[in-house]
Formats: structure tokens, sequence, C-alpha cells
């Protein structure tokens, strides 16, 4: 019997539920079932609201999107820049103009709206053209305009040229290209459907849009005509179908994985953490015989943000502010509340692994300094009991409650308001709270998506200063970052520019994560990247498909 919290019977009836969806909604195609090993199933337990790659701001939807679309190029696990429809790019001297060779053989998922014989096409570069015109047009409202705003133009030259040019040189620009906001779809199928494409995707990608019942189900299938090989020239992807669920409670998820119900756990819950690891981060006995852990590095800080236009003195308080950042103790923070899983955040904002990032340059443990400067404030303000309200949701509930303790011993009260994600984002982006729990996970592989949520002139709404912080010479610092092109000269801007944000402390960085997956041991090839961005076209489960024979009998 597993030792889980929850009520026993709410878990056994979550399980029915889910055990109805899977026969009402298995994996067929015109009566066809596939067989356990060709399917995919994983759970998502927050809301998918579109498969429209315009929107995809976030991990829910940038999963599924990930399966049904490609762009220019791609990223490989360690982040470096891939030929995806482009086989292969050139890059001017002054490193404005980006030049792009398409393929020739990537086609559309069929759809009866091409209207040709086979009922796809080719994709052309002027499909790229009419991709971004639409990702920049304010009647989409896409999210991801900003990707493009530093383009100057792009052009179809023919065919199989694509051609960008920038206002100013970019070096993380290729980078961007890689996001699923620029994904290539098809004008006939975008048009045809038009606010309907976020439940009617075309894309390029390795699998294909089958079926989705909201909030229940999502069913995408083997793309046949899809153009990536293996090593070994076996067609990609190995499965025939992937399965999303939705259930939104992580308990009820978990019970479903251990029942061999799903393929895949990602991330750790504290609803059952101390189920599967040890204190120490290890896979406890119990599950070695059928589960597999994989970890890796994660690009994504964990952090407390204060809001600096706040009407609360004790937000806007440099002191105070420094105090919460020497007054609790990461490292036990991360063993005793993440079991192991992540790297205390001992340094700025940009994380591990990153260039920029400098080890033991920020704030340790020490609740001697905390408690001098929080009485340094009630000296210098005459507020003797002051204290600050952080808002977080539910999940990270345990750490700010450990926050809470240790920094209350010391004379700083810190108050705790629970909300529901959703809740916490608007509230968060809109400046109401004076201080909320957050984490930024890299949209490209360059500090600078991380530094840029400092400049003021991304004061949030408009941009993502969610502590509004303003610095001149961070500005200036940043604005020149832009021009440098050498790694090394702008590694050396980008470490200046964290030791500002450290001293000024508009934050609390909390950790890096890490990416952490649980596996039944059947499946293979899914490997974890540090923007933990879930990539199936090379999974399969049981054994690998064998080699067709050369002749292709």
């Amino acid at each position: 019997m597993l030792k889980l919290k929850k009520n026993y019977f709410t878990l056994l009836f979550a399980a029915g539920i889910f055990l109805l969806v899977q026969l009402l909604s298995s994996c067929t195609d015109e009566g066809k079932t596939y067989p356990e090993d060709l399917v995919f199933r994983y759970n998502e337990h927050y809301n998918v609201a579109t498969l429209d790659p315009a929107f995809a701001r976030n991990p829910p939807i940038i999963w599924p999107t990930n399966q049904l679309f490609n762009g220019l190029v791609q990223q490989d696990d360690s982040l470096n820049i891939i030929p995806d429809i482009a086989k292969r790019w050139e890059i001017s001297e002054d490193a404005k103009t980006y030049t792009f060779y398409l393929r020739d053989d990537v086609y559309f998922h069929k759809h009866a709206q091409f209207k040709t014989p086979d009922s796809t096409r080719k994709v052309v570069a002027a499909d790229f053209t009419y991709s971004f015109d639409r990702l920049k047009d304010p009647q989409v409202a896409s999210p991801g305009s900003w990707v493009l705003s530093n383009v100057h133009n792009y052009e179809a030259i023919n065919d199989s040229v694509f051609r960008i040019k920038l206002t100013q040189p970019f070096p993380g620009f290729i980078g961007l290209l890689g996001m699923r906001y620029c994904s290539v779809v098809p004008k006939e199928i975008t048009e045809f459907y038009g606010n309907d494409f976020r439940s009617h995707p075309i894309g390029t990608g390795p699998f294909k849009f089958k079926r989705w019942q909201e909030g229940v189900k999502l069913v995408l299938r083997r793309n046949e005509l899809y153009f990536e090989k293996d090593k070994q020239g076996r067609p990609l992807p190995y499965l025939e179908a992937v399965a999303i669920t939705f259930l939104p409670d992580k308990q009820s998820e978990f019970l479903q994985f251990a029942q061999g119900n799903l393929d895949f756990l990602n991330s750790l819950d504290p609803s059952y953490k101390d189920e599967l690891l040890t204190p120490f981060g290890q896979l406890k006995e119990k599950y070695n015989e059928n589960v597999k852990m994989i970890t890796g590095p994660f690009l994504n800080t964990e952090y407390i943000g204060f809001f600096l236009d706040s009407p609360s003195p004790e937000v806007r308080s440099e002191l105070l502010r420094r105090a919460v950042n020497y007054g609790f103790d990461r490292q036990k923070m991360i063993t005793y509340l993440r079991n192991g899983i992540g790297t205390p955040a001992d340094a700025g904002f940009i994380p591990k692994g990153l260039p920029g990032y400098v080890e033991n340059s920020g704030y340790t443990y020490n609740p001697e300094k905390a408690r001098q400067l929080i009485n340094e404030y009630v000296k210098k303000s005459g507020n003797t009991t002051p204290s600050i309200t952080i808002g977080t949701n539910a999940q990270y509930l345990d750490i700010c409650e450990y926050m809470q303790r240790e920094l209350g011993k010391l004379g700083l009260l810190i108050n705790i308001d629970v909300m529901p994600p959703s809740t916490l984002r608007q509230l968060k982006s809109t400046g109401q709270l004076d201080a909320f729990r957050a984490s930024w996970i890299a949209d490209y592989p360059d500090a600078e998506n991380y530094l840029s949520l400092y400049y003021s002139k991304n004061f949030t709404p408009n941009g993502p200063n969610y502590t509004h912080f303003k610095n001149a010479t961070y500005d200036t610092l940043y604005e020149r970052s832009f021009s440098v092109t050498d790694i090394i000269e702008r590694q050396e801007i980008y470490k200046e520019m964290d030791s500002i944000l450290i001293k000024k402390a508009p934050f609390v960085p909390l950790y890096y994560d890490e990416v952490i997956q649980f596996l039944h041991k059947d499946v293979h090839g899914l490997t974890p990247n540090p923007q933990n961005f879930l990539n199936l076209k090379r999974v399969w489960k049981g054994e690998k498909p064998a080699l067709k024979p050369k002749n292709g009998s």
C-alpha cells in the first residue's frame, strides 16, 4: 500500500475515473488499437489552453507543440543549435544577416484543405514569411511577438532560401529561432480555421494531431511523412501515438504512475517526494525493479521577487531584502524539502550552466548578519515589528514556511498568502504582490534572457521585469552587451550586471533547479535537456524498432 497523505478512497475514485477515460479515449485510428508498447502516456496537471505554437508560452503548451511543429533550427540536449527545417545557415560578418537554406523533404501534416492529390504540400521559404508575419500580427496577439523585436526585415529569396536581417547584432538570436513561437505553420489551414487553429493544429512535427477532449485527454499520432531519421536510417518517431491525460491532482498522477497507467513523471512534488526518494535524492529500493530516475541540469532559477514600487516600506528597504537573503540556510532547504534535488542558489540570478554564473558570488547563510540588518532597519525606521508578505502557490508552501520560521527567529515577520497558480501569475504581472514566489526557465541559452528581467524598459505588464528594478548602470551594461559578439567579453559584462543585482537584492534566489524524471524501465531514449522541454521523437518502449533491409523488402 502506498503511504500517500490523501484519503485512499479519494485516490481510488480518481483512479477509477482515469481508467474510464482510458477505456473511452483509447489510442485508436479508424478502429485500430495500438499495442501498449507503441503508445507513450503522460499526464499534464495544468490546463492546456491552446495547441497553436504562436501561444506556446509555458511548458504545458510547449510540450505537445514540440511534438507537432518544427522551426528553422532546434537545440540538442546540450543546448547546441542544430539544423531542423533549415539544413544549414550563414551569418554575415557584421552578425546582422542570417541566411537559411531549407530542406526540400519537409511536408505538412495531411489535411483536405491543401486541395492536393495527397492532401499535403512541401514547406517552402514563403511559409516562414507567413508564419513570422502572423507572429507579429497585432490581431493574433501572440505573446511571442517579442522574439522578432530586433528583426529589421525577412524575406523568402526563393523556395529554399530564407533571409533575416536584424536592426543590430544580437548573439542570442539564433537560439530564439529554436523557440516554438517560431514554428512554421501553413497559411491555408490557419486562415481556414482562424481562432480555431488552437484546436486543429497542422504542422510538420514527428506527431500529428488526432483528438482533443479538453481537460480530459489529448491524442497525437505518428506522422508518417516526418523527415528526420536516426543514425541507422530508421524513420522517426518510433512511437505510434502519444496520449496525454489531465489529472489536476499530483497524488492521483503518482498513483497512476505507480500502477503502470502512466509511463512518465516529471519533477518532484512534495506530495510524493518522500515516497520515491531518500533524503539524499536516491530512488528508494522498493522502486528500483520497475522505475528509473534520470536527472540533469535545468536552466531554471527559483526565487522570491520583491515588487520595488510597492507601498510597503519593508519591501522597498534594501536592508531587509538583504536580510532575507542572509537569513535562511539554502543547503538545509534543499536537503530536507527537496530531497537533495537542486543546487543552493549561492550566486546571482544567472543559473548554473550559463556563461556569467559565478559560484559563491551571492549570499550564504549568515543569521548574525541578517539580524544586524534587521536591527539597523528597526533603528532607522522606528518600526519595531517589520513584516513582509510573500504570495505563493501551494506547491511551494513548505519553502515559504521554512523561510518564515527562520526569519521569524531573527526579528522579521514573514506572512504567506497562498493562492492558485493562475492568480499568482496575474497578480505578479500586475504589480499587486509585495513579494512573490516565482521561477524563470530559459527561453533560449543565453544569460541575457535572465538579465532582461531587470532592465528598466521591460517593466510589467509590457515586459518581464516583475520587480520594477531600475538602475542606470545596469541598463547601460545591458544595452552594451548586445553589441559585443566576443563570448568572453560578453560574459564579463553579464557578471558585472549580476553583481549589481546581488548587491541591490530585488530578489532572493532560492535554488537552481535540476531536471528530475521518473520512467518505467521499459521506456528508452528519453533524455533530459536543460530547458526541460519534452521531446518524444527518439523515445521507444520495450524493444527498439528493427532496421529494415536496405532493399526495403
